[in-house]
């Protein structure tokens, strides 16, 4: 295997930035120090004026394989990935058929071991009928990163609202339950009330229909259920301001049993985005008003918040089209989560430390993935090199998404992802990927 050492390049880890060199070799780091010289073979990389970050880990992604490959691919997917800076991700069970069991489970490993670029791990689906097969997750704690419950909108029969199966689940699980929170009787209240008014509803009715109350309700009663049974619960994609109210920061990380996700388009977009973008940034749960996101930064700066990801949703575009009815939830995000967060660090928004610790750290901390999440000697050697004096602009040509659109066309990141290597092996360098390696399942350490 390749070995490669990096001279003089600036470590963003554990909350310092320090000038040093760093030699890969193995698949692991196996040392950091100032001015290493080595004596077998091995590619010098220069990275005087640059910055290495540990990969960045995203804990929400939807790749649609198996059933849904028009939109995406693990493969293509997490090429995409990688040339974002994304090294690891774990993918959502609404797939076709979903993953109810872990038969279906391990199908969708056996496709990312032979085709994903980066690391991967995958969600134990769960629906009302089918809690004493999700359940067996409990034996294989240290093989799969969590359950998934879609306790709002999802593809197939995924919809979670009998409330003898949460209680099942939440009383009985072992590892991390992950909840999609929107409350879909409000929903249909909103939606109906709304269409009575208009027939023809439009993007900017989106956030009114599924607002901050069927958030807030949802994410309630996943809480309620979680203190009831001591339950390790992670509520993604926290979309409101009203919802922040229900999560702290009096306490470290490792030792919280309710954590929460923000996501980059709530980061970023709001509903005053509609009017220019449309159904493109049509997702469940919705962008709303821009008092919600500037109250999203302070709790993710605050701690409140634990995790950045990106709920990657590939749709094609002619599945982005009116009806308000007929226009799918999702929007493509991993080739361009970690370029926008280092456009919220040229705005003074976030620090580079932060990022690093909100993209990788908190979620391998969150996770408990074994090896991974940091720059240390040992670990595996998931590591992306940044160039922040390296502008570019988003085009139709770049996109790796299959879906092949972007919202953040002809946008302007002020720095660029150079290199990433997975596993020790160089990826992904300045725009080229190299698809003949694939990766390697998460672990963890429960």
């Amino acid at each position: 295997m390749q070995k490669y050492l990096i001279k003089d390049i600036s470590i963003v880890n554990e909350g310092k930035i320090e000038q040093k060199d760093i030699l890969i070799g193995n698949k692991r780091i196996e040392k950091i120090d100032s001015n290493i010289s080595v004596k077998e073979k091995c590619i010098e990389i220069d990275g005087a004026g640059k910055h290495l970050m540990p990969g960045a880990i995203d804990d929400q992604v939807h790749f649609r394989e198996p059933g849904l490959t028009h939109k995406a691919t693990i493969h293509t997917e997490s090429r995409a990935a990688v040339a974002g800076g994304i090294t690891s991700f774990m993918e959502m069970p609404n797939t076709i058929p979903n993953a109810l069991n872990l038969k279906l489970l391990e199908d969708k490993y056996a496709i990312a071991k032979a085709t994903s670029l980066a690391n991967y791990s995958f969600f134990m689906g769960v629906s009302n009928h089918n809690a004493d097969e999700a359940l067996q997750v409990n034996k294989h704690k240290n093989d799969i990163c969590g359950i998934k419950i879609f306790m709002g909108s999802s593809t197939g029969d995924m919809l979670v609202d009998n409330h003898n199966t949460l209680n099942k689940i939440f009383s009985e699980c072992e590892i991390l339950i992950a909840t999609h929170c929107e409350d879909e009787r409000l929903i249909r209240h909103n939606y109906q009330a709304l269409k009575a008014q208009k027939p023809q509803l439009e993007p900017s009715d989106h956030p009114l229909i599924r607002n901050a109350e069927a958030c807030f309700e949802s994410s309630l009663i996943a809480i309620q259920f979680a203190q009831k049974h001591n339950s390790r619960l992670h509520i993604l994609h926290i979309s409101t301001e009203k919802e922040l109210q229900l999560f702290g920061n009096m306490m470290p990380l490792a030792e919280k049993r309710i954590t929460a996700e923000v996501c980059v388009h709530h980061l970023h977009f709001t509903a005053d985005d509609y009017e220019r973008l449309g159904y493109k940034i049509k997702c469940n749960p919705a962008i709303k008003a821009p008092q919600n996101k500037n109250a999203l930064w302070h709790a993710l700066l605050d701690d409140c918040l634990d995790v950045i990801a990106t709920d990657h949703a590939p749709h094609l575009l002619c599945e982005k089209e009116p009806p308000y009815e007929s226009a799918h939830a999702g929007l493509p995000l991993v080739q361009h989560a970690l370029p926008l967060m280092l456009y919220y660090y040229e705005q003074g928004k976030i620090s580079l430390e932060n990022i690093v610790r909100k993209m990788s750290h908190a979620v391998a901390e969150c996770f408990q993935i074994k090896e991974r999440g940091f720059i240390r000697e040992g670990y595996f050697a998931d590591l992306v090199l940044i160039d922040l004096n390296k502008p570019f602009t988003v085009s139709p040509q770049s996109v790796l998404y299959k879906c092949g659109w972007s919202p953040f066309e002809n946008f302007q990141f002020p720095a660029s992802v150079e290199k990433t290597f997975v596993n020790g092996n160089l990826v992904y360098e300045n725009g080229t990927v190299n698809n003949s390696y694939t990766s390697e399942r998460l672990y963890f350490n429960r």
